[in-house]
């Protein structure tokens, strides 16, 4: 796994300790902020978060509807 790959992960894991079924407002709070600060690098970076926080909902409630 590459480094950027793990420090995105170690983010999304981060976001569900620490704010847990709120982490979805909480990732889209930064992406919010920062389209408004037009960094685009730091929205991209959080999308990334999102996708990798997502997927961990998912392995955690394989039952959950997409």
């Amino acid at each position: 796994m590459k480094s950027r790959d793990k420090e995105l992960w170690a983010v999304a894991v981060w976001v569900e300790k620490t704010h847990g079924t709120d982490g979805p407002r909480y990732i889209a709070e930064q992406v919010g902020r920062l389209a408004l600060e037009g960094d685009e690098g730091g929205v991209a970076m959080w999308r990334n978060v999102a996708a990798r926080f997502d997927q961990l909902s998912r392995s955690e409630n394989p039952g959950r509807a997409s």
